[in-house]
């Protein structure tokens, strides 16, 4: 297992800070340090303001420094032990963020706030970070308190898919929860689960589909045999599926393709904006 930390990015609101505490619980989990880190931005109500730049520039740094203050004690009380580290970014936000993933196990976002960061919707901070940073990142919505012993992969392309179901199952498996392994479709993409039958026979795809996830999952089977796996494929649109799973899993994972290139694709953007608990988004090409 990876000797990373995990990293959180807070701006001093209860979505960050929420986040924050999420990243706690995995560093614990995961016996890694936290590092928080906090980048100061000039908000968008401030720069109509006749206001000098050094002084502006003053506030929205001591506005992230309490981001940091208010994070190291909302961790400190629910992961006391854990070792932290905090840290002022300098630059851009978005690209600040995604900048500390390097050298990290993962990087943790919440998918809404309103300090440092601007407003953090999908389109801002998150968005860039799930597209451009080089390790997982991690969007936390809404509150997720319930454990469902339940982590859910979503697969594509099983070429394209070893990083992100190679990090379900390592979340699976330190979770103690069963790992649902989903392939949706809902149109034929050329040269994916392909098939000669000028019907498109929707039960041949699906066969087909199924005999590939099951050679795939065959070696993580044997290297994490304590993970019970359910896989699935299922004829609808691949973003409805996963975000409809959100609602029950502790944590999905979905990939991003490495062919895409530094980018949210278009599945991942809807799930990320509709999912109802963490979504994990795994750089293709890892592991």
């Amino acid at each position: 297992m990876s000797r990373l930390p995990v990293v959180v990015a807070v701006d001093g609101s209860e979505e960050s800070l929420r986040a924050a505490e999420w990243a706690a619980t995995e560093a614990m989990r995961r016996t890694l340090p936290l590092r928080i880190v906090s980048a100061p931005a000039l908000l968008p109500r401030m720069q109509s303001q006749n206001v000098p730049a050094a002084t502006v520039a003053n506030a929205l740094r001591g506005r992230a420094d309490r981001s940091l203050a208010l994070a190291v004690e909302r961790v400190g009380e629910v992961s006391p032990g854990l070792l932290i580290d905090a840290d002022l970014l300098s630059g851009p936000p978005a690209i600040a963020v995604s900048d500390s993933g390097s050298g990290a196990s993962m990087l943790v976002v919440g998918a809404r706030g309103s300090g440092g960061f601007g407003a953090m919707v999908l389109g801002s901070v998150s968005r860039y970070a799930a597209g451009h940073a080089s390790c997982p990142v991690i969007v936390v919505r809404e509150e997720t308190t319930a454990v469902h012993r339940e982590v859910a992969v979503g697969i594509r392309d099983p070429e394209d898919s070893q990083g992100a179901l190679g990090f379900a199952f390592e979340e699976a498996a330190l979770r103690g929860a069963d790992l649902l392994v989903v392939h949706a479709w809902h149109w034929i993409v050329p040269g994916l689960w392909a098939t000669d039958d000028p019907l498109h026979d929707t039960e041949l795809i699906s066969a087909t589909a199924r005999a590939q996830i099951r050679d795939m999952l065959s070696p993580w089977g044997e290297k994490y045999p304590s993970v019970q796996v359910i896989s699935d494929v299922v004829h609808a649109h691949p973003a409805q599926v996963l975000a409809s799973l959100s609602a029950r899993a502790d944590l999905v994972v979905i990939g991003r393709h490495a062919r895409s290139g530094p980018v949210v694709g278009s599945i991942q953007n809807v799930v990320l904006s509709h999912a109802r608990g963490p979504v994990a988004v795994v750089p293709g090409g890892m592991r």
